[in-house]
């Protein structure tokens, strides 16, 4: 081990200590100034990306001489802007020249924060951000100090909104995230799933969507839900028989469906919150039906493959009992409770993580089987952990910046509404059909994060331009952002699922498409039918979640070719119908998808009694 290695493990834990130190001082006693507060997030980001992820990407705890000199670079171009605040303050924007200092290190802030991002997140977002910036200079005719004074010495570029976000709400969760894990969450998760269901047909399949979307509301994060929860999951379904192409793309689906589930959801939801001027419990009521269709969808088709194919669930004798679990782990739901209680009592997303927190450590204290996780080396690793967790978030949201920072300069999401409006001459249907698949390309090998917020500066605008509230149109581009992680060929959620079940890529991936299926129709049902999103009133909102709730149970029967008895194409046909049907509320609607549903289940209970007839 160098010299420059040798210290590097000590020094990486004591910057994300002090990262998450400083969050939680500013959350409690409250931040500085915008600008400064942003700048120092985005510092502590660069500085452990530097130190953390080599030039090719994979983490190490051994850098060397080359990235201590960027993250020391890092320092400098960041700590410029608390530096020099009181000269940023009272200088007045594109009217003041710029200083050589601000030429260089605005510039020199750009490149580190691409280069960071490319080792932590990946390529797709530091190239998205490049050509934005090379519009901006050589298609919109921006100079280079416009530039600089947009992206470098304001907040409407690299600080904007994005990393707000990411420095006020989503560091906490993540933090509580990470606390979570290190006080054996995760395992009462697992337990709690196989306990409900690993008995029943598929067991172990039900199992994957249970804990990824237990999981994943908590982490946030489709791969790292992937890779956490489907070590378990995707060799147990293979066990019982699934097709090892089936299994991860459960677990990808069901991994990818914990963004959208509330109380805690993805980074994304607060970003959200934040654009549309509402609490972040507002955006989790959005989200909360939308969410029970889709997790019904992965799980009703996990039913009907287990069904259609003869499989049963795991021997009641080797699973955990329920009464056991909650009785000597379920005091570990405590830090949600508390989450969820606080949001609703009124108080703020931040202090709201706050409690959580410190819930946790209380949780962990209440008995003996978990009181052992509450050492000091196990709460500091917790804390590290959440700072390290933050890093490519912070990163993203910055890049992300970059891409608003354009747009808001050049007027460019004016021209892309304006073309998605021609391109859709208009129609509704085909203009939301355009922004899906604009969504899902946008989203192709980034984090949702970002993938949402330069979604909300291009497609946004055109949704709402054609009258869709804008609510649904936040919803819409925020769903798509999402799946893009099970959409083929960039599906990030697929490849980490591929690493553990063997299977090849575009086998997984057509399987996770089929299982997520409901996932690309539910935006289209709330963008019809906003009550989906508990907008209206409360009788309507009752009778569209239940007529969606049985376009769901059609989409996965005709899909899966199976109801109550297996289902001939004829009949799988009508029920896709039926589903498509229930798209749109309304009363005509409605009634044909139920006459179809109903057709096709009278034709079923009489398959099952000549079947039944016959084998007497």
């Amino acid at each position: 081990m160098s010299r420059w290695s040798r210290f590097a493990p000590g020094l990486i834990m004591a910057i994300g200590l002090s990262m998450t130190l400083y969050h939680l001082y500013t959350a409690w006693f409250g931040a500085p100034d915008a600008l400064s507060f942003r700048a120092i997030h985005v510092a502590f980001a660069l500085v452990l990306a530097f130190l953390i992820f080599p030039a090719k990407g994979s983490e190490t705890d051994n850098p060397g001489i080359a990235q201590y000199a960027l993250a020391i670079l890092s320092v400098i171009a960041a700590g410029y802007i608390l530096f020099a605040q009181d000269y940023i303050d009272n200088r007045m924007i594109y009217v003041d020249d710029l200083v050589p200092e601000d030429w260089v290190l605005g510039s020199l802030m750009i490149l580190l924060l691409m280069e960071a991002t490319r080792r932590a997140v990946g390529l797709a977002l530091p190239l998205t951000a490049a050509a934005f910036l090379l519009y901006a200079v050589f298609g919109a005719g921006s100079d280079w100090a416009q530039l600089m004074e947009q992206m470098y010495l304001g907040t409407e570029g690299i600080f904007g909104i994005p990393v707000s976000v990411s420095a006020t709400y989503v560091m906490l969760f993540i933090l509580f995230g990470a606390m979570v894990e290190r006080t054996g969450t995760g395992k009462l998760f697992m337990d709690f799933a196989l306990a409900l269901t690993g008995h029943t047909t598929g067991g172990p399949a039900k199992v994957a969507c249970i804990t990824s979307g237990l999981f994943g509301t908590v982490s946030g994060s489709a791969v790292a839900n992937v890779m956490t929860t489907g070590a378990f999951t995707i060799p147990l379904m293979k066990r019982l028989g699934y097709r090892p192409a089936f299994a991860g793309a459960v677990e990808a689906v069901a991994s990818t469906g914990g963004q959208i589930m509330p109380p805690i959801m993805g980074a994304a939801a607060f970003v959200m919150a934040e654009f549309l001027g509402v609490s972040y419990l507002t955006v989790a009521a959005y989200a909360l039906i939308p969410a029970v269709l889709y997790f019904l969808a992965v799980f009703l088709a996990v039913h009907f493959e287990a069904k259609r194919t003869g499989m049963r669930g795991l021997p009641k004798a080797d699973l955990p009992r329920l009464s056991v679990v909650l009785k000597e782990q379920g005091h570990l739901f405590l830090p949600l409770a508390v989450i969820v209680g606080a949001l609703i009592a009124g108080y703020s997303a931040p202090f709201s993580a706050l409690c959580g927190i410190a819930s946790v450590l209380v949780a962990a204290g209440l008995r003996k089987s978990t009181r052992h996780y509450l050492t000091p080396r196990n709460i500091v690793e917790g804390l590290v952990s959440g700072a390290r967790n933050t890093v490519s978030v912070a990163l993203a949201c910055g890049c992300a910046g970059i891409v608003i920072g354009v747009i808001s300069l050049t007027g460019l999401g004016i021209e892309f509404t304006s073309l998605v409006l021609a391109a859709s001459q208009n129609h509704l249907v085909l203009a939301l059909v355009l922004t899906m698949v604009a969504g899902i390309i946008l989203g192709m090998g980034m984090p949702t994060t970002p993938a949402y917020i330069v979604q909300v500066a291009l497609l946004v605008p055109a949704l709402v331009k054609l009258g869709i509230i804008v609510e649904a149109a936040h919803m819409f581009t925020f769903y798509f952002a999402i799946l893009s992680a099970i959409t083929p060929p960039v599906a990030l959620a697929v490849y980490a699922a591929n690493g553990l079940s063997n299977a090849g890529l575009w086998e997984t991936g057509i399987a996770a498409l089929k299982l997520g299926a409901t996932g690309y129709i539910v935006p289209f049902m709330f963008v019809f039918g906003p009550s989906l999103l508990m907008i209206g009133e409360p009788m309507w909102i009752a009778t569209t979640a239940v007529t969606a709730i049985l376009g769901v149970v059609c989409l996965s029967a005709g899909l899966a070719g199976y109801l109550l008895a297996p289902l001939p194409l004829w009949q799988r046909l009508p029920l896709l119908a039926a589903a498509i049907v229930l798209i749109k509320p309304g009363l005509t609607t409605d009634a044909i998808g139920i006459g179809i549903l109903a057709a096709v289940v009278g034709l079923n209970v009489m398959v099952n009694r000549r079947a039944a007839a016959d084998t007497a």
